[in-house]
């Protein structure tokens, strides 16, 4: 429990090091007091606890409480064939890991984009399970271990109606996934800040830096929509409470990107 863990994205390292990769890149930023670093075991020192609530049909949200870093909270996304675990939080005790084992544990972990690794080893530990990772942001795994699993191309299935699909939005590898039987079989996409649920909850928008106000390339966006077009969905949930697209949830990726695109490529 001693890994480090930056203070200001929540990821943790294998091993002490002076600097961040992912804090000192232009998607990220390194804190305004400079390097901080914690651990696990100074997060529940310090008091923070596990926060689990329903977040939708068949969808628990686990976060932290006080917030940490970024704020995310993840996912468990409860299926008959087994739970999976989508995106990361910093935090893990005890209590936190009863409460997911209560609710059938998890089968597999998958995590949207490096900003979301938080303490993914951690968890893996815990429920002896997979981590999901696209081959395209390898380098950005700062604490390399057997339990993650680094897929190539699209698409992957990583169970019955769970599909991760490389929208390649905000990381080359960012990845969101969809669940067909969400919705009672409408389907509902796990997006992360890959196509993040904004304040208007009827929308979403697409940035390549999200703190440093740099928009994501247009061939970014319609490449996404294109891997996403085979897919139905009516729900799409982001990556903090609440941020979830409740209806229709095809439509609104599609106008959310019209509108993206309307303003990025308008010269007038």
């Amino acid at each position: 429990m001693s890994h480090p863990i930056c203070a200001t994205c929540g990821v943790q390292y294998g091993e002490p090091r002076a600097d961040c990769p992912i804090c000192e890149d232009e998607r990220q930023y390194v804190g305004w007091d400079g390097q901080r670093w914690t651990s696990v075991a100074e997060l529940r020192e310090a008091g923070h606890r596990g926060e689990v609530e329903e977040e939708g049909p068949g969808v628990v949200g686990i976060g932290v409480t006080p917030s940490v870093a970024i704020g995310q909270r993840a996912l468990l996304v409860r299926t008959p064939s087994g739970n999976v675990l989508w995106d990361m939080i910093p935090h893990i005790d005890d209590d936190l890991v009863s409460e997911v084992r209560a609710l059938g544990g998890v089968s597999a972990i998958a995590v949207s984009h490096p900003h979301f690794y938080g303490s993914m080893i951690e968890w893996a530990h815990a429920f002896d399970a997979p981590v999901h990772i696209h081959a395209a942001d390898r380098r950005w795994v700062g604490r390399p271990d057997d339990a993650v699993e680094f897929w190539e191309g699209d698409t992957r299935e990583i169970g019955d109606g769970l599909t991760l699909i490389n929208a390649g939005v905000h990381f080359d590898g960012g990845q969101v996934l969809h669940w067909r039987d969400g919705e009672d079989g409408a389907g509902a996409l796990f997006s992360g800040d890959i196509l993040t649920v904004v304040n208007d909850r009827r929308w979403v928008s697409f940035m390549y830096s999200y703190p440093n106000h740099i928009p994501e390339r247009p061939r970014t966006v319609r490449r996404a929509l294109r891997l996403l077009e085979p897919y139905p969905f009516e729900r799409v949930y982001g990556a903090w409470w609440r941020r979830v697209v409740a209806t229709d949830g095809v439509a609104a990726v599609r106008r959310s990107a019209e509108r993206y695109l309307r303003f990025v490529l308008d010269d007038e």
